[in-house]
């Protein structure tokens, strides 16, 4: 069975007006929000959860779906479940990730082994029409039937 995040039109956001720009476009329409490859790492995951919080407040009631890179550092990931991700990207080769998955469950969350295919909003730029059009034509490709409720 595929996670209902999974069939969420997926993009990288690299900071809050990432994110803002992201719940925008998507006008009310759930997505998935990835951090950048191994983002617990470089900022943490209280940066990564600001960046968030404040992209929420500004579209408020915006569905979304957030999944924090981990990369295969077993603290980040366990550090990311303490700070309430409930989805997190960790490498399911790593010797420690039988203890990772078990803090998932214990917490409610989830691992995922490998990044999901996502749009990078960083190739991209909010001021251009036709990058906004290209995030519009992602959200516009998962039929209504499909996303989760």
């Amino acid at each position: 069975m595929v996670k209902a995040f999974l069939k969420l039109p997926a993009v990288v956001v690299h900071g809050r007006e990432h994110a803002a720009w992201a719940l925008r476009v998507a006008d009310g329409q759930p997505v998935l929000l990835v951090s950048a490859p191994g983002a617990a790492l470089n900022v943490g995951p209280g940066w990564f959860k600001a960046v968030l919080d404040q992209a929420a407040a500004a579209h408020p009631g915006a569905p979304f779906t957030a999944a924090l890179d981990c990369a295969g550092a077993p603290g980040a990931a366990l550090a990311a479940l303490r700070a309430g991700f409930k989805l997190v990207i960790f490498d399911l080769g790593h010797p420690s990730a039988a203890s990772v998955l078990g803090a998932a469950a214990e917490a409610g969350a989830e691992v995922l082994g490998t990044r999901p295919e996502a749009l990078d909003l960083g190739a991209l730029d909010p001021r251009r029409r036709d990058d906004e059009r290209r995030i519009a034509a992602l959200f516009a490709t998962v039929p209504p039937q499909d996303q989760p409720r």
